[in-house]
Formats: structure tokens, C-alpha cells, sequence
């Protein structure tokens, strides 16, 4: 069994991150009913004996001691990670994975990255060489950060370049969480594009979210709770209802909610390293299928169902159903339409009671509708896991390498450019040191190089279908 560490930076880094771990505690406490310390649990947690102090020794035979979580707690300003220290994940995270700041980095990516990148630097590589030596064979980092604030754009790709230097043959999965265009953080097209660059040379996969996307699917559920169809209902405590246990108004933006969407992603990402199943994928092996060339590797994930630990009463779809839903815009964490645009490959995650003929007479299906480059028709990666999101009877995490995120990124350059041509706000981010103007020039350099990139695979669709050639086999 590989493990994996997961590294949270900035404000939504750590929201996102404390919803995995509730959601992943409880998807292994309604598999694991005997409270063994097994393999699965193994994955992102330590067993530790914790009645010789916080520094016990591992255990990794036997009863559940104390679980720790393989992970690292990054915000500059303390509130959210006290906030996770006082809520029900405390005894999951120990003082000595924490390193808060009090004044946070004031939406500026130079802060983040060179001020305190720098102040932090020694702290940050020791605690995360400490949490990789209580792994037996690590295997990935994952970071999650948003790309719109100063210490997720700013630390959190710095965090990632620490994380080349120290661990280059440890894969580095990045989910960033992209601002919408109404974002009332004004400077953070210059944040995005400036970790946008980072993110192009230091990352192994990036999982692109849109705060836009996850708003629309919030109020879709809604929508479907409300209309009152058969068996739409919320369950009194669940995440899509707020404190007072009423359905959440659509003012509230609902945080809880669509953080729980991503974090239902990386759950169903990482379900095949953590259970068994007749298909099991590896990480690496994601990174090494659906990424042919080193800087396209943003990947579109759309997930079916949307709504976890059966929230909402609604009557589970059908295993057919499933797949289609994962190819429509509706399922998708980032506003694009990768069936009118060019795949690269497409992977399949599967989870649940669902067999092999299922996936391939669904890839089947499907297959006639979806636009590949013309040197990869069969690009499909496939996996099983035999153990289905609690309160489902089956999951489906589609992650597409395809040339639609290509407006996203076009969009974010328009921002930036809008911000730029009257040098907004560029004086906050000069005046700290080692940040000159040229950062800004080389960041939205290669922007557009990625989205000439992506251009040229466009104007190959369409093209003439070239079968290569096949050795003869003399009989």
C-alpha cells in the first residue's frame, strides 16, 4: 500500500482539506466496523499510541489508537486552522503539523510567495520531510489552495516548487480553486496568472475548480430539494442545510456545500489507492496516461453524484445514467464543453458494484459522440473499486485531459490584461522585495504560450483520421 500526504495552504486550502478529512473518516468507519488499523486507513492516516505523549510510536498491527492525518496545515492568517482545532477534527492534527502566521498576505501572490515563502522555508521542509518519513513508500503530495488570495496563490505554489527540490520523484497532484469573474478579490486575476506559471513548470496534474461551477451545482441541488419530487428531501443535519437546519438561502454563498463537492473529488480520486477493486488505478498511473505532453496536464473532472453521504434523499441513478451525466456540462467542476472540443485521453474512475462489460459498453456508447486526437482513438484509462461512496451504490469521477479548459484560461488572460494595461495595483506587489515587473511579463508569457498550446491540438480536430500502420504477422 502507497500513502499520500496532503498539503492545505491558505484560507481555502484549509476548508476544503478539513471536508476531506471529516468525509474520509467516515467513508472508512462504514467499511472498517471492527476498528482495526488496516491498509485502506494506512493510505492518509497514522496509528499512533498516543499514552507515551503526542510523539508515540506508530502502530501498525491492531485496534485504532489515535488516527493522525498525513498532512500539513498552511494559512498565514491562524482563524480557519484554530477554527479546525477547536471543531471535531482536533485530535486528527497535532501542533507540529501546523504553521500559521497572524497577518495573512493581503491577496498579494508576493507575500505569500516571497515574503513568507521565504520566513517559512526551513519550517515548511522540515515538517513535511517528518510527515514523509512516517510513510513506508510515499507515493504523492496533493495540494489544495485557491488561486484567487495571497497565501493560496502565493505560498501554495511555493510549497510546490519546495516540493520538486525535496521529493522530485514524489507525483505532485494540485486541486486549485479558480475565482469567478464577479470575485471581490480585485487583484486576483494578478494572483492567478502569476501561480498559473508555477503551476505550468512545478505540477504533475492540476484539477482546475471553478467557484462558478460549484455555486451552480449548489443551487441545482437546491432546485431539486425544493420542486419537492418524490424523495427530494435534506436530511435534517446534513452539509447542504445550514446550523439552523433550514435549507440555505441562495444569498449565503453556501462554502460547506461546494467545498464538499471537491472534496468528494479527491475522495474518489484516491478510492483505488485506498480499497480494493477489480480495476485498481494508480495515481502515477493517471499522470502517465492522460498527460502526453508535460504542460498540458490540467485535467476537467466532473463527478456523478454531486451530493455526498446521502444529503439529499434523492432516488440514486441509473448505472447507464451515470455516464452520461459525467459527460454533461451540469456534472462538471469547471464551466467548459469538452464534448465540442479535443480530448487528449479520459480517465474513469468507478466505485461501487459495476463490472467490466458495464464500463466498456458505456465507453462504447459514448465513444461516437467524444472528439480524441487523431494518434490516441483509444485513450481510456478505466478503474474499479469495489467500495461505493457512503450512502451510494455507485460513483463516477471522469477526468478528461481535453482542450476546453483552453476559454478558462483565455478569460483569466483578459482580466489580468484589463488590470495591467493601467498598472493596477502593480505597486502593492513591486515594492516587495525580489518581485520586479518582469515576474508579471514571464507569468502572462506563459499563459499565452499554454494557450497556443492548446490552440494548435484545436486545429487538428477534424482532421483526417490516420490509422498507423501495424506489423504484418506472417502465419
Amino acid at each position: 500500500m502507497t500513502q499520500s500526504v496532503v498539503v492545505q495552504v491558505g484560507q481555502c486550502g484549509n476548508q476544503v482539506g478539513c471536508r476531506f478529512w471529516d468525509l474520509a473518516l467516515r467513508e472508512h468507519a462504514a467499511v472498517n466496523k471492527k476498528g482495526i488499523y488496516d491498509e485502506a486507513l494506512s493510505s492518509f492516516f497514522r496509528n499512533v499510541d498516543t499514552r507515551s505523549g503526542d510523539n508515540g510510536p506508530d502502530i501498525y498491527k491492531g485496534k485504532i489508537c489515535s488516527l493522525k492525518a498525513r498532512a500539513l496545515l498552511i494559512d498565514m492568517e491562524e482563524g480557519v486552522v484554530n477554527e479546525i482545532l477547536q471543531g471535531p477534527l482536533r485530535d486528527v492534527f497535532d501542533s507540529k503539523q501546523l504553521i500559521t502566521d497572524v497577518s495573512g498576505s493581503g491577496n498579494n501572490w508576493a507575500v505569500g510567495h516571497k515574503i513568507y515563502g521565504c520566513q517559512y522555508r526551513e519550517n515548511i521542509v522540515e515538517k513535511l520531510r517528518k510527515t514523509a518519513e512516517h510513510c513506508d513508500c510515499l507515493q504523492c503530495f496533493f495540494i489544495i489552495h485557491s488561486m484567487g488570495g495571497g497565501t493560496g496563490s502565493g505560498l501554495g505554489t511555493f510549497v510546490l516548487n519546495l516540493l520538486e527540490e525535496e521529493f522530485p520523484e514524489v507525483y505532485r497532484f494540485v486541486t486549485s480553486v479558480y475565482p469567478s469573474g464577479e470575485d471581490d478579490v480585485i487583484t486576483s486575476p494578478y494572483n492567478s496568472v502569476l501561480a498559473m506559471k508555477e503551476l505550468n513548470e512545478h505540477a504533475d496534474c492540476v484539477l482546475p475548480i471553478e467557484n462558478e461551477s460549484l455555486f451552480e451545482i449548489v443551487n441545482k441541488i437546491h432546485q431539486m430539494v425544493n420542486s419537492g419530487k418524490l424523495g427530494s428531501t435534506v436530511k435534517p443535519n446534513s452539509l447542504v442545510t445550514s446550523s439552523a437546519g433550514s435549507a440555505k438561502t441562495l444569498q449565503e454563498k453556501p462554502f460547506d456545500a461546494m467545498n464538499n463537492i471537491v472534496a468528494s473529488l479527491l475522495l474518489n480520486l484516491t478510492s483505488s489507492a485506498r480499497f480494493e477493486g477489480s480495476l485498481n488505478m494508480d495515481l502515477n498511473e493517471i499522470s502517465m496516461n492522460l498527460v502526453p505532453f508535460p504542460r498540458l496536464h490540467y485535467l476537467v473532472s466532473s463527478l456523478t453524484p454531486l451530493y455526498t453521504l446521502a444529503d439529499v434523499n434523492v432516488p440514486s441513478r441509473r448505472l447507464d445514467q451515470m455516464f452520461s451525466d459525467a459527460f454533461s456540462r451540469d456534472h462538471q467542476l469547471i464551466q467548459a464543453d469538452p464534448k465540442h472540443s479535443l480530448y487528449l485521453a479520459c480517465a474513469l474512475l468507478v466505485r461501487g458494484n459495476v463490472q467490466v462489460s458495464d464500463l466498456r459498453r458505456n465507453i462504447e456508447r459514448l465513444k461516437p459522440s467524444l472528439h480524441f486526437v487523431s494518434w490516441n482513438q483509444e485513450g481510456w484509462k478505466t478503474g474499479l473499486c469495489s467500495v461505493p461512496p457512503v450512502g451510494h451504490s455507485h460513483s463516477l469521477l471522469a477526468l478528461a485531459n481535453n482542450t476546453c479548459v483552453k476559454p478558462t484560461f483565455i478569460e483569466l488572460k483578459d482580466r489580468f490584461m484589463k488590470l495591467y494595461k493601467k498598472k493596477a495595483h502593480l505597486h502593492h506587489y513591486l515594492q516587495i522585495d525580489g518581485m520586479e515587473q518582469s515576474c508579471f511579463s514571464e507569468a502572462i508569457s506563459s499563459l499565452s504560450d499554454l494557450i497556443e498550446e492548446y490552440n494548435e491540438l484545436d486545429a487538428t480536430k477534424g482532421g483526417p483520421r490516420i490509422d498507423p500502420s501495424r506489423l504484418q504477422i506472417a502465419i
